[in-house]
């Protein structure tokens, strides 16, 4: 069963469902989740799973290459996913505009945000970090 507290959630792949709503009701009303961790700590298969119970009907899959993807909802809006794991320098994500996709209203999950810490810095975010080990995973809010 998963342990939940005010600022942290544990979970096993059994309850991704439950770990993704967790996100989503401590994510709202921001718009920039920023999602840190380990590679392989399970913050791609997460974010699948949140971009699915806040309604994207389309297959959804890491922006390692596009640093962006863009899922429509079945309500019309639109959820932005980016993955700065591969960018070589900051002018990357000034080349891709990320200023209209942070300042459009839509939720923006961004995995990797240490690399962008310098633009973060002026932008409204959330920071969750996952933490895994073998099947198990925590999540925290960085309040």
């Amino acid at each position: 069963m998963p342990n939940s507290t005010a600022a942290s959630f544990s979970y096993t792949l059994d309850h991704l469902n439950q770990a993704a709503a967790w996100v989503i009701e401590k994510g709202y009303p921001s718009k920039i989740w920023c999602f840190s961790g380990q590679m392989g700590a399970g913050k791609t298969t997460l974010l699948r799973e949140v971009c699915r119970q806040l309604g994207v009907n389309s297959a959804i899959s890491s922006p390692s290459f596009s640093l962006v993807n863009e899922y429509q909802l079945s309500n019309g809006k639109v959820i932005y996913h980016f993955d700065f794991y591969r960018i070589k320098n900051i002018e990357e994500v000034y080349d891709i505009g990320f200023e209209a996709y942070f300042d459009s209203g839509n939720i923006c999950l961004v995995e990797w945000p240490e690399k962008i810490e310098e633009i973060l810095a002026d932008e409204p975010h959330l920071k969750f970090t996952i933490i895994g080990e073998d099947h198990s995973r925590s999540i925290s809010l960085a309040t």
